[in-house]
């Protein structure tokens, strides 16, 4: 009896694996849809952020005709996501809410340097089951990092932003600095207000910009970027302006800004 079951056993046809479910992915803030848009198959992207196609998106071009959503429950539910990319939300609770309803939330780290963000690319592409994907970007990143080497040979520089915030070490944009050769003047780790006092008694032999692109189109009268002075010396100290789309998210482009610095050496020299 027992060979009789045991021949049955081996002559029933095995039964079929279970089907893999199909990647649903929504980006839950805009540097969460640089990564979705660069890394995911299109088919399985179900939902964007509202900026996904503003012009601070570097991967905006990717966007056109995917879903645009707000970031909350709601959204992600109706569109059956199983996977979330997130960098920040408002709403602290959200990413709990969704891996509570069996959905893979993945986590863009903050990241001040290159290495942080080769850790960043890892692991969302590997998340995404797109680990080859992500290494092509790893490897334009290194390219990119390669060509702008020392540019500048250590050069001092002042980055200011509209709002009037500058940067020392510890920070991206000082990375970016420090890949083409330069140095941010400013010392203190992180980002700290600099006074318009100050940029008149002591002005800086050199500046780079950071998100003054974006204020194209009338806005600066709002800012620290509407002062006559301020104005002249950033006609007469920029080395480089840098958008908003190259420096608003910790991703493999911010080596796009260091390139930027590097040419503009060339152009100075």
């Amino acid at each position: 009896m027992a060979g009789a079951i045991a021949a049955l056993a081996l002559a029933a046809p095995a039964a079929a694996p279970a089907a893999a479910t199909t990647p649903r992915i929504v980006s839950l803030d805009q540097c969460a849809d640089q990564y979705v848009l660069a890394l995911a198959p299109r088919g399985e992207i179900v939902g964007l952020s509202k900026r996904a196609r503003n012009a601070d998106s570097h991967e905006r071009d990717r966007a056109g005709g995917l879903p645009e959503q707000r970031a909350n429950l709601e959204a992600a539910l109706a569109e059956r996501a199983n996977v979330a990319v997130v960098y920040w939300t408002p709403d602290a609770r959200l990413p709990a809410a969704l891996r509570r309803r069996g959905v893979t939330v993945v986590q863009i780290d903050e990241a001040n340097d290159f290495p942080g963000i080769r850790a960043n690319v890892r692991k969302v592409a590997a998340a995404l089951g797109e680990p080859a994907a992500g290494e092509a970007l790893i490897a334009r990143m290194d390219a990119q990092l390669a060509a702008s080497h020392d540019a500048w040979n250590g050069a001092r520089a002042l980055y200011l932003t509209p709002g009037g915030f500058t940067a020392g070490p510890d920070t991206l944009i000082a990375a970016m600095m420090a890949a083409a050769g330069l140095a941010p003047l400013h010392t203190a780790p992180g980002y700290s207000p600099v006074s318009l006092e100050a940029l008149v008694l002591n002005p800086p032999a050199a500046l780079v910009l950071g998100f003054f692109r974006d204020l194209e189109g009338g806005r600066q009268h709002w800012t620290i970027a509407g002062n006559g002075y301020l104005q002249r010396l950033i006609g007469q100290r920029t080395i480089a302006s840098l958008p908003g789309r190259v420096l608003g998210c910790p991703a493999w482009f911010a080596a796009d800004g260091s390139l930027e610095l590097a040419h503009a050496r060339s152009v100075a020299r």
